[in-house]
């Protein structure tokens, strides 16, 4: 009988469906994480480090682990009484002992997390090898804990560190391959995200197993829920929109 950590497991995997996307508002805290939960239209909770590394006044670079961990605890606790799914954005698994992390959050309730295959500390991207083996890791302590539906959505850097589309596409049916449930392709901010081809050629060779960030500008959710995405987030869309209405309310009120 499966655990009822492992159907909200499954009921979370289920949501990734090509053209009919799982739309995530990504939050940062448990404040955010409440008010994004208490929509009926947000099916799952997922952070965005950025985010979170902002809020907690540092560079998403500089994020520790133990804030990291911290904030994922308290926004999980935000999120429990809904029953909805949770997925925290680990980054890079910080190229430390990567079970620990994964059994912390599980022990949290997260049926789901972000992996980068781009190493922080060493500068560098990892291997194909060592990346997919990192996936391999991080599901087998979720099914050691009795979660074998746990959900990798693999982030692929390749884009921006100078490689070209079809090493992500190499990369990314690998890490499918290797268990993920989707490939997570940024571009960056300088190129816009990525195009409208690129989407394309990536759904097709990831059979739409594809999340892509929403950018002011860039494809719309429909047009991108058209081309047959499984996934869509807008990585630290909240925060900048908050961030906006915190500045104008605090303007108004102290102008007078």
């Amino acid at each position: 009988m499966a655990s009822p950590q492992n159907t909200l497991a499954q009921h979370f995997k289920s949501l990734h469906r090509p053209h009919i996307p799982l739309v995530l508002a990504n939050v940062y805290d448990a404040a955010t994480a409440q008010a994004v939960a208490s929509l009926p239209c947000a099916r799952a909770i997922a952070t965005a480090s950025y985010a979170v590394a902002a809020a907690a006044g540092t560079s998403d670079e500089a994020l520790p682990l133990a804030e990291l961990l911290r904030s994922a605890t308290s926004i999980a606790s935000a999120v429990r009484p809904t029953g909805k799914p949770l997925s925290v954005d680990i980054r890079d698994g910080y190229n430390t002992d990567l079970p620990m992390i994964v059994q912390e959050l599980l022990d949290a309730g997260v049926v789901g997390v972000n992996l980068e295959d781009f190493d922080n500390a060493a500068q560098t991207m990892y291997s194909p090898a060592d990346a997919v083996q990192r996936i391999r890791t991080v599901l087998d302590t979720a099914r050691a804990a009795g979660v074998p539906d746990f959900v990798v959505n693999a982030r692929c850097d390749a884009l921006l560190y100078g490689g070209t589309l079809e090493e992500v596409v190499v990369r990314g049916r690998d890490y499918l391959a290797a268990g993920a449930t989707t490939v997570f392709v940024w571009g960056g901010s300088k190129r816009g995200g990525i195009t409208r081809e690129e989407v394309a050629r990536l759904v097709e060779a990831f059979e739409g197993r594809l999340n892509v960030k929403v950018v002011p500008g860039g494809l719309s959710t429909k047009e991108l829920a058209g081309m047959g995405v499984a996934r869509l987030s807008v990585g630290p869309g909240l925060l900048v929109a908050a961030l906006e209405r915190v500045r104008e309310v605090a303007e108004g009120w102290l102008r007078g």
